[in-house]
């Protein structure tokens, strides 16, 4: 990441309105040590898709606290998934519910439960893989980014979400379908920061001003 990238995401976590801070990160970069240095008092959890490498850190850094996920989606199958998310945004794909119990298919459920009743008060969307066309892709972490600020239950209700490699169609489109270009703070360089407050839990939509058209599958 670049100095401006890494200080953006630096303040947000500086200023974290609860203490300590919840830091949930999707993807085991490089700089996992910075961000669990820069949340030094509170809870910092990666996820990412290679079992082998949350293991070896693990291993190497006791104090780690990292979770492995299987990803089912495809970077080609990005508009087909979007397109049945909208279809059942108000049962399966709804922006406020606990996903434990969810089958949308946008949707990460498999992950320890109690990661699901957390409130997260900054969340980074750096992983998995997003550079082919059978790559994951990120559209699942956005998703599942979006519905876990919207269903906070306490602190200030704003979860600081931030998206790298915003340059790329996948990570575009879907930040703008459940972050919302309404939210979004900043972006420079390969980085996008969006501010998305909490919701009722009867909310029909991610976004109150859509800014993209229904996404055909053809």
């Amino acid at each position: 990441m670049t100095a401006w990238e890494l200080k953006s995401i630096a303040k947000a976590l500086q200023n974290c309105p609860s203490t300590p801070c919840n830091f949930l990160v999707f993807g085991l970069t490089p700089e996992f040590q910075l961000w669990k240095a820069l949340n030094h008092h509170g809870r910092t959890v990666f996820i990412d898709e290679n079992a082998y490498y949350i293991a070896y850190y693990e291993e190497k850094h006791p104090d780690m606290e990292g979770y492995d996920v299987s990803y089912t989606t495809q970077v080609s199958q990005m508009k087909e998934l979007i397109k049945s998310a909208r279809e059942q945004l108000q049962n399966e794909c709804r922006p406020v519910q606990n996903l434990l119990f969810s089958d949308c298919k946008l949707g990460i459920n498999d992950l320890p439960n109690q990661l699901y009743e957390v409130d997260w008060d900054v969340i980074l969307v750096d992983g998995p893989r997003g550079y082919s066309p059978s790559a994951p892709g990120r559209m699942s972490p956005i998703f599942t980014a979006g519905v876990l600020a919207r269903s906070k239950k306490s602190g200030d209700g704003k979860t600081h979400v931030f998206v790298h490699d915003f340059h790329r169609e996948v990570e575009r489109v879907c930040s703008d379908e459940f972050l919302c270009r309404e939210n979004l703070v900043e972006s420079k360089d390969l980085l996008a920061h969006f501010a998305v407050n909490r919701m009722d839990a009867g909310a029909s939509d991610f976004c109150r001003n859509r800014t993209s058209p229904l996404i055909s599958s053809a």
